[in-house]
C-alpha cells in the first residue's frame, strides 16, 4: 500500500485541500494473542467515502514483532479539508503469517474518529480506547497529526558507533538507532529506525535517505533525539543511551565527522563522576538534496506512454453467455469494459495524442486458428494504435467477435513487448506504462517474474487490474509492496507493479461512475513514486522546457517515433496556490505540442486535473502550425 495518497474524496467535486497532514500511530497495552510470545501488531487505516459511506482501506503500517506497545514508524499522509467530515477507522491486528488477507490474522481492536477530531485535539494528539471485542479491554491508540511543510529537501545520513555498552551476556550488543523529532508540546514523534547490526560494539549502519520534513518538518533548529538500543528477540530491547542534535547541526557536518556522546541518564545518576558515556555515535556523512516531483519531470517534457493488454483466455467464460466476464450485454458494461473505461478515461488525459497500442493475449486468431499471446486488437500488427479509449473499446468488442478464447494465460509476451520500446529510450525523455486486465489465472509465472525483473531496470511500470471472483494470489505476489519480486536469485531493481482487484471498488448500488473513479485513483497511486524511483536511481534531472513551435524529428523503430500530424502548440501557465498567509505564489509557463484540437482539449483537462489535485491554477492559449500534413499511418508511436 502506498501511504502517500489522497483521501477518499469525490474526484469530480473535490475542493483543493487546505493542507496535508501526517498521522503517526502508537498503541499501549494491546491484547496478547500469541501463546509463547507477545503480539506482532499492525495498524490498518480505513477512510469512509462521502457518497456511499463505505469503508475502504487507505494504508497499513509496518509490522512490529513481539510488543504490546508499538510505536509505528510508517506514517499515513492525508489531505485535510476543513469543510468536510473525514471519518477514519483504525483496525489493529496481530499478524500470524505473511498473507495480506486480514481475516487470517487475529483482530486486536479498533477505534473510530474524524481527521478534524485529531487535528483539533490538544497538541493535535488524540488518545482513544480500542473497542470491538466484547468483554475485553483492548488497550488504547494514540494518533498524532502534524501539518506537513512544503520543504522538498531530503538528506542522506550515515552513522557508526564506537565502544557502545555491552548488553548481551554471551555476546556483545546488537545495536540499532531510533530517531525522534520534537513536537511543539515538548513530546517526541518517532521518524526513523536503522537496521540492527548484530554482535558488535562498533557498528556501522547503512546510509539512509529521509525527507527533511520527516526529521524536523522544515524547522532546521528543531531538536532531534536519537536513542541507541540493543536488540533482543523477545522485543524487550535494552536501552544503551541517547543524544540530541538538529538538522542544522548535522548539515554543518557535510565536510567533517561529527561525534556525539551516547549518555544513559540512569547510569550518569548512579556512577556520578566515574561515568563518562555509553560510547559514541559518529555522523559519517550528511548529503543534502532537493526532492524533485513527478510534476517537475512532466513540465520538463517527459512523455508518458500507455499500452493496454486484455486477457482473451477461455477461463473468462464463453462471451455469448451472461456468466462470462467478456459477455457483451446491450444493457451494461462487462467487467473488462468497466475496468478498461475506468482506467483509460484517466490515462488518456496524460497521453498527448491519445493513440493507445491495444493488445490481446491467449486467443486463437483467424484464419488459421494459431494461438497468440501478443496480438493487435484492431487486427493491424503494424499499427496497433487505437484512437482514444473509445477506439480501444471498439477494437475490444470487434476482437471478441473474431477471435476464439483459448489459452494459456501468458503475461510475459506483452510485458516484453513494451520493454523492447522502453529499452530504446532510457534517457528520461519517455516513460512507459502497461495496463494488463486479466481474470487472474497466470500460467507462465516464472517467465512473468523474469520479465518483470528485467523491466524493473527500464523506464516502465505495470498496472494489473484483476476482474472476476478469483483469489488473485499470483497477482498479489507480483505486486512487490511487501517483498521485492525475484527470478532465479535476481531481485527486481525497484517495485514497478501495482495490482488492484476491481471488485474491491465496485459500488454496491450500481453507481458505475463512482466505481470507476475509485478504481482509477487506486490504479495510479504508485505510478509517481515508481516513475521518480527510476529517474533518481539513474541521476536523471528534469529537462528544460521545450522551445516554442518545435517538434522532435522522426526516429526509426523500435524507438517510438513522432508522426506527421498537424500540431497545436499549447501554452500552459501554472500558478501554485499560496503556501502561507503571505499570499506569495509561484508561476511557471510551459509549452506542449498537441497533435490535434482534441489533444489540445485534453491538455486542458490535464491542467484542470493538476489544479484539482496539486493546488495549481492554469491558463492556456494555442496556435496552429501553418502546415497541415496528412497522418502517416505507417508511423506509429506511443506518445
Amino acid at each position: 500500500m502506498n501511504m502517500a495518497c489522497i483521501g477518499d474524496a469525490d474526484p469530480f467535486t473535490a475542493a483543493i485541500p487546505a493542507t496535508k497532514v501526517e498521522l503517526t500511530v502508537s498503541c499501549r497495552n494491546l491484547l496478547d494473542r500469541d501463546t509463547f510470545s507477545k503480539s506482532d501488531p499492525i495498524c490498518v487505516l480505513y477512510t469512509q467515502g462521502i457518497a456511499n459511506r463505505e469503508w475502504r482501506e487507505f494504508g497499513r503500517t509496518e509490522v512490529i514483532d513481539n510488543t504490546l506497545n508499538p510505536d509505528f514508524v510508517r506514517k499515513f499522509i492525508l489531505d485535510y479539508f476543513f469543510e468536510e467530515r473525514q471519518n477514519l477507522r483504525f483496525d489493529l491486528y496481530d499478524l500470524d503469517c505473511k498473507s495480506d488477507n486480514l481475516s487470517k490474522h487475529d483482530f486486536l481492536g479498533q477505534a473510530f474518529c474524524t481527521l478534524g477530531e485529531i487535528v483539533g485535539s490538544l497538541g493535535s494528539r488524540l488518545e482513544k480506547p480500542l473497542i470491538g471485542i466484547p468483554g475485553k479491554k483492548c488497550g488504547t491508540i494514540i494518533v498524532r497529526a502534524e501539518e506537513l511543510s512544503n520543504c522538498r529537501e531530503s538528506v542522506m545520513l550515515q552513522f557508526c558507533g564506537n565502544k557502545l555498552d555491552k548488553k548481551d551476556f554471551f555476546g556483545k550488543s546488537d545495536p540499532f538507532l531510533v530517531f525522534y523529532r520534537s513536537n511543539e508540546d515538548g513530546s517526541f514523534t518517532i521518524c526513523h529506525k536503522t537496521e540492527v547490526v548484530k554482535n558488535t560494539l562498533d557498528p556501522v549502519w547503512q546510509a539512509f535517505k529521509i525527507p527533511v520534513r520527516a526529521l524536523c518538518n522544515g524547522d532546521y533548529d528543531r531538536s532531534i533525539k536519537v536513542e541507541v538500543y540493543d536488540w533482543d528477540r523477545d522485543g524487550g530491547h535494552d536501552f544503551i543511551g541517547e543524544f540530541s542534535t538538529s538538522y542544522r547541526e548535522m548539515s554543518r557536518s557535510q565536510s567533517q565527522f561529527h561525534i556525539y556522546e551516547v549518555l544513559n541518564p540512569k547510569k550518569k545518576g548512579k556512577k556520578k563522576k566515574k561515568y563518562q558515556n555509553s560510547g559514541t555515535v559518529t555522523l559519517l556523512s550528511c548529503l543534502v538534496d532537493t526532492e524533485l516531483s513527478f510534476l517537475d519531470y512532466i513540465r520538463g517534457g517527459t512523455q508518458i506512454n500507455f499500452t493496454v493488454a486484455i486477457d482473451f483466455t477461455a477461463s473468462n467464460g464463453n462471451p455469448s453467455q451472461p456468466t462470462s466476464l467478456h459477455y457483451m450485454s446491450p444493457y451494461q458494461l462487462n467487467d473488462y469494459a468497466m475496468a478498461l473505461r475506468a482506467v483509460g478515461e484517466i490515462i488518456q488525459d496524460y497521453d498527448s495524442d491519445k493513440l493507445f497500442p491495444a493488445l490481446g493475449f491467449g486467443a486463437k486468431l483467424p484464419p488459421d486458428g494459431r494461438v497468440s499471446h501478443e496480438f493487435a486488437l484492431n487486427g493491424n500488427p503494424q499499427n496497433p494504435y487505437c484512437n482514444g479509449i473509445e477506439g480501444v473499446m471498439e477494437a475490444y468488442y470487434q476482437s471478441l467477435k473474431s477471435v476464439r478464447l483459448y489459452g494459456p494465460t501468458h503475461f510475459s509476451p506483452v510485458i516484453n513487448h513494451v520493454a523492447r520500446y522502453a529499452s530504446a529510450v532510457t534517457d528520461g525523455s519517455q516513460y512507459f506504462i502497461l495496463l494488463i486486465i486479466s481474470d487472474g489465472v497466470i500460467t507462465d509465472m516464472a517467465q512473468t517474474k523474469e520479465s518483470i525483473v528485467n523491466a524493473a531496470s527500464l523506464p516502465m511500470s505495470i498496472i494489473i487490474v484483476g476482474v472476476g471472483p478469483a483469489e488473485f494470489d499470483e497477482m498479489i505476489e507480483l505486486d512487490g509492496d511487501e517483498e521485492r519480486i525475484s527470478s532465479q536469485g535476481r531481485y527486481a531493481e525497484r517495485d514497478i507493479v501495482q495490482f488492484v482487484p476491481f471488485r474491491d471498488y465496485i459500488d454496491r448500488r450500481g453507481n458505475h461512475i463512482l466505481s470507476m473513479a475509485r478504481l482509477a485513483k487506486e490504479v495510479l497511486a504508485e505510478i509517481p513514486d515508481q516513475f521518480l524511483s527510476y529517474m533518481r536511481t539513474r541521476g536523471i534531472k528534469p529537462g528544460s522546457l521545450p522551445p516554442p513551435y518545435t517538434t522532435c524529428p522522426p526516429r526509426s523503430p523500435p524507438t517510438p517515433c513522432q508522426t506527421g500530424k498537424p500540431t497545436l502548440k499549447a501554452r500552459v501557465s501554472l500558478q501554485r496556490r499560496p503556501a502561507d498567509s503571505s499570499g506569495l505564489s509561484s508561476t511557471l509557463s510551459a509549452s506542449s505540442s498537441c497533435s490535434s484540437l482534441e489533444a489540445f482539449e485534453h491538455t486542458a483537462d490535464l491542467a484542470s486535473s493538476l489544479m484539482l489535485h496539486c493546488g495549481v491554477r492554469f491558463a492556456m492559449s494555442c496556435d496552429r502550425d501553418a502546415e497541415n500534413p496528412e497522418w502517416d499511418t505507417s508511423k506509429g508511436h506511443f506518445s
